[in-house]
């Protein structure tokens, strides 16, 4: 039987959310991506200012603004895929140092594929927690789940109320009547099969959870248009997983069906 769900609350305009876990309040992001223009410039060979600074601050204002005093991240922390080097690996200290050591709140991260060797940077490091790449519950009482979602979820998570991941980077394609376009960054939340959602036999007895997919915090990552047909999701569960899905923009606005968007 599934605990009492918590209500995991959007913060409006922004790609974040907040969860009461009783003894304290949670921020959660994912997708956070320090040093992806380093990243970009490798891979690709594109070329962006460093915008560390303005991540910061966006992240920082969302940490005062929502009284938070955890903050949560649903994976890739970091860009690259191994140890942290140069101006990633800057970036990332100094947003622990601004959390964790001048606003005295702790860290948790459900590690994702692009953090791969944390534990090179954080793994000593007072204030920060690292989960395993399969997830782990949140709070006292567990009733919120945390998973990157580039791997299969620990069945344990199935005892969770919600579960929330990012490594999607939901967005939506919305075409107006002369075939113009815009894409924007969205939220999905719907009830899953629990059948689908791990590797193995779920428990007979389970409570679908709700999973609800993060927009990625980075908005220079990219995503995936959950909407169009032909583009593949990147979770191993995912659509499979959906028994039902809806879409929400940053503001709030409840799309529908992703499906039907």
């Amino acid at each position: 039987m599934a605990r009492p769900a918590p209500t995991i609350e959007p913060v409006p305009g922004d790609p974040a959310a907040t969860v009461d876990l009783g003894t304290e309040r949670a921020l959660l992001v994912a997708d956070y991506h320090a040093g992806i223009e380093a990243g970009l410039r490798y891979e690709r060979g594109v070329e962006l200012p460093n915008n560390a600074a303005e991540r910061r601050r966006r992240l920082l204002s969302l940490l005062d603004s929502t009284n938070a005093d955890r903050l949560v991240v649903l994976g890739d922390l970091g860009h690259e895929i191994g140890e942290p080097e140069g101006v990633e690996r800057e970036e990332l200290a100094a947003l622990a140092e601004a959390v964790v050591d001048d606003r005295g709140i702790e860290i948790t991260v459900a590690p994702g594929n692009h953090d791969g060797d944390l534990d090179a940077l954080f793994g000593d490091r007072e204030g920060v927690r690292i989960l395993s790449p399969s997830g782990g519950l949140l709070g006292e009482s567990g009733a919120v789940g945390v998973v990157h979602g580039h791997t299969w979820p620990d069945p344990e998570l199935l005892s969770a109320s919600t579960i929330c991941v990012g490594h999607e980077h939901p967005q939506v394609k919305l075409e107006d009547s002369v075939g113009g376009y815009r894409v924007e960054q969205a939220w999905m939340r719907g009830r899953v099969d629990p059948a689908t959602l791990i590797d193995g036999d779920p428990p007979a007895t389970v409570e679908p959870p709700e999973l609800v997919v993060f927009p990625a915090f980075n908005d220079r990552s990219g995503g995936t248009w959950v909407n169009v047909a032909g583009q593949e999701f990147l979770a191993p569960f995912l659509p499979d997983a959906f028994v039902d899905a809806d879409c929400y923009l940053l503001d709030g606005t409840r799309l529908g069906p992703y499906r039907g968007v």
